[in-house]
């Protein structure tokens, strides 16, 4: 039996994959962006531990969901689920003034992998479109480029592989993988999303708690629980490290220089 927490839980793949958890007899910690969803997260998977709240668009909000899951205690997975579509409009967050799809799909996976406590393995969502993304990394907060809700969310995917990426190449310990769900029809996907819905959720389950030999590996990519092409830049090192240092650069959090401890500490003595 595994402990997993899921960011993103209230809805779609994220509420699949967490019943798919449960069904098989997991501990289960829920996300969602406020209390309200939060309790509706709960209610609708019977089963489930808890469910923290914490809006992922907000630098200081992403922090304190990290430490509220660390106060739940070392956990064996993490499934970085959380995202939003390439039909957003151009939105700023007007507490860090960041877009809003780089501040979730983005900046919030690299918080928490900076802040919450090493788990076992690492599972971030991308997507097929992070193959279209750019990997000059140039403008990442979209005040020079004339906004494209699809490029920003092609970019934010493939920022996702790359922090699972990198973090596969520091931490060595643990397994950190990436995975592509499909074109599915969640309420991100729409209606006539052509892949398989019941399919959606299986790799992150697979790779969050599977002893499969396929299972136990880092720094790979997948679809349907095989492993698949990937955009080459995502195996660049000095690519990894300029994303790693933008995000750092944006958040005032480092990729665990100071150790878990002084993240926090440093990052509450910022904001």
């Amino acid at each position: 039996m595994a402990k997993i927490f899921i960011t993103g839980s209230a809805d779609g793949l994220g509420q699949m994959a967490a019943k798919l958890l449960v069904e098989e007899g997991h501990k289960v910690v829920l996300h969602a962006r406020n209390e309200k969803r939060a309790a509706e997260a709960l209610a609708a998977v019977p089963g489930a531990e808890i469910a923290v709240s914490g809006d992922l668009s907000v630098i200081a909000e992403t922090a304190e969901v990290a430490e509220k899951v660390n106060k739940l205690g070392p956990f064996d997975a993490v499934i970085h689920n959380a995202g939003v579509g390439y039909q957003e409009q151009r939105r700023i967050n007007t507490k860090d003034g960041l877009p809003h799809v780089f501040a979730v799909n983005s900046l919030a996976p690299y918080i928490l992998t900076c802040l919450i406590q090493r788990p076992k393995r690492l599972v971030y969502l991308s997507s097929g479109l992070h193959r279209d993304g750019d990997a000059s990394l140039k403008d990442l907060l979209w005040k020079e480029r004339p906004w494209s809700g699809f490029r920003a969310y092609a970019d934010s995917k493939l920022h996702d592989v790359l922090i699972a990426f990198a973090t596969a190449r520091k931490w060595p310990g643990i397994f950190s993988n990436a995975l592509e769900p499909g074109w599915v029809a969640t309420k991100m996907g729409g209606a006539g999303a052509p892949d398989s819905l019941e399919e959606g959720p299986k790799t992150q389950v697979w790779l969050a708690t599977s002893n499969d030999k396929a299972a136990l590996v880092t720094g790979r990519y997948f679809y349907h629980q095989r492993e698949r092409q990937f955009h080459p830049a995502a195996k660049d090192v000095d690519i990894q490290e300029l994303f790693l240092k933008q995000c750092e650069e944006i958040s005032g959090i480092a990729f665990l220089v100071f150790g878990l401890a002084g993240q926090m500490r440093n990052f509450k003595n910022d904001f």
